[in-house]
């Protein structure tokens, strides 16, 4: 995680200076903006709304801003939200012992196992030296890409990024060292693929994530609308190959490389294969968690295609093997397992697992903690029900496109998760109010929630690859912003096209 005044590597003098004075006046207009709201009169929200709005605005423009560590400003968040009484210090910091916190330490701790063994180098080398791959920067480009989005069809976004984010940094040195360090910005391209790919992968299957899960249970509940799997699957298969192909082209145009191919790669690689050696015992138990880790991430996905959600095995693994609990036995397979036995030595001891980056860990805390205040003071509803009376819409698809543009509004700051269940409810009774079927707009909102590309605390992928210290901030807002934007589009097509073929629009 970058320090407030490191520079970053690849990054011109003005363009530090300008980070220089971003970070001076986000210092002094976070708190500016945080006591105008908090003098505001805004009689449509709670007492404890009101203060919520503007601690989110301070921390906004920090997180934005960078005049502190991002992860400060997530602990700076809830510590204002007790100081304040929006919530007890008990509520307001529980959710940095979420689950998914625990999926973030797991993955992490795997990830520094391959980096500790040079797993994720070896694997590097295996995918660089493909012949498909060649020389061509851009078949590089859609190599990493296509992987993440395939893998977070059946998996959360967040174990796909931080599975594949080792293997891509290793590419990386390689194409910086090849490129003599003008490959930087290609670079930075790379991960944010990785971590968008593995975001627009989870729309393609109803298990790929949570909102799609909430939107089609709660469809059946409140509307009595049952969209079967493989009927989910025909409606988002193709926006997710549409949108990944767009994303590709986007993202390459935008990072371009030095060139267009690396001369000289394929023998580069032919030497580094060679210079590998064989398999290291470190090695080999990395791997074997791993490959653990993926196939009981993998496993439930496979029994649901197969079965049904409702099979006895599914639900055995839904109850006792959650991803972040899959994650965790992998890490124990490597403090188990060992390396040299006489010495005592494992495949990671502590001092190895204690370098993972603690603070993208409390980034994603804060997040889930401001997130769920939201909720519970009524802000979000507020904020919701506003922007639908403001816009006034009343036709199908205009509550379908505000739906899905509130939907990649608000989880650019807070979960997705909690945006598809604060959303979806309202919009089925918008929708059942002005008389239209309540499918498109709920699903709508399933597909907006998962395009967050703006901001680290948008996604775990997101903060996964910034907390790495390879992504600057307004680097991810900028590419982000237009991603955004083309997400909306490609989903309004998307459903036009397909819901009234699929009967889903009557």
């Amino acid at each position: 995680m970058n320090q407030p005044d490191a520079p970053v590597e690849g990054i011109s003098e003005q363009e530090q200076a300008f980070d220089r004075v971003r970070r001076t006046v986000a210092l002094f207009a976070g708190p500016a903006l945080f006591a105008i709201i908090l003098l505001l009169p805004l009689p449509q929200l709670s007492a404890v709304a009101h203060r919520l709005a503007a601690v989110l605005a301070l921390v906004m423009v920090y997180w934005v801003g960078e005049p502190i560590p991002i992860p400060a400003t997530a602990l700076l968040g809830p510590v204002l939200c007790v100081l304040l009484g929006i919530g007890g210090a008990k509520s307001v910091f529980a959710p940095f012992a979420h689950p998914i916190i625990f999926l973030f330490i797991g993955s992490f701790m795997l990830a520094e196992a391959m980096k500790t063994h040079r797993l994720d180098y070896r694997i590097s080398i295996w995918v660089l030296s493909r012949r498909w791959v060649g020389e061509s920067f851009f078949r590089l480009f859609m190599a990493v890409a296509l992987i993440p989005t395939a893998i977070s069809m059946w998996i959360s976004d967040s174990a796909t990024t931080a599975m594949i984010f080792p293997i891509t940094a290793g590419i990386a040195a390689i194409v910086g060292s090849l490129a003599k360090g003008s490959g930087n910005r290609f670079n930075i391209g790379l991960f944010l693929t990785i971590a968008y790919a593995a975001i627009i992968g989870g729309i393609g299957t109803p298990i790929g994530t949570p909102p799609n899960l909430i939107g089609i249970g709660m469809l059946e509940k409140l509307a009595g609308i049952k969209i079967p799997f493989f009927v989910w699957m025909q409606l988002a298969l193709p926006i997710m190959a549409v949108m990944t192909g767009i994303m590709i082209i986007y993202m390459y145009l935008i990072y371009r490389p030095p060139a267009g191919g690396i001369g000289g790669l394929a023998g580069y690689m032919a030497e580094k294969k060679e210079e590998l050696g064989p398999w290291t015992r470190g090695q080999k138990n990395t791997l074997m968690a791993f490959l653990l880790a993926v196939a009981l991430w993998l496993f439930p996905g496979v029994v649901a295609a197969v079965a049904g959600t409702g099979n006895r095995l599914y639900g055995f693994f839904e109850v006792h093997l959650h991803e972040e609990v899959v994650s965790l036995i992998a890490v124990m397979f490597l403090f188990l397992t060992p390396v040299n036995w006489q010495k005592r030595e494992f495949t990671i001891g502590w001092d190895d697992a204690k370098r993972i980056d603690w603070g993208t860990i409390l980034l994603f805390g804060g997040g889930l903690s401001l997130g769920g205040l939201m909720f519970s003071t009524k802000l979000a509803d507020v904020m919701g029900k506003f922007i639908i009376e403001e816009t006034g819409v009343s036709s199908l698809w205009a509550i379908t496109a505000v739906a899905t543009a509130v939907a990649i509004m608000i989880t650019e700051v807070t979960s997705n998760t909690a945006t598809a269940n604060m959303l979806v409810p309202l919009f089925i009774s918008i929708a059942e109010t002005a008389g239209v079927p309540a499918t498109p707009p709920v699903i709508g909102v399933c597909l907006g929630a998962s395009m967050a590309f703006m901001l680290p605390v948008s996604t775990p992928s997101n903060a996964i690859v910034y907390g790495s210290g390879r992504v600057p901030i307004r680097s991810m807002i900028a590419a982000g912003f237009w991603l955004d934007i083309i997400g909306f589009a490609v989903i309004m097509g998307g459903l036009m096209l397909l819901l009234p073929r699929l009967g889903l629009a009557e």
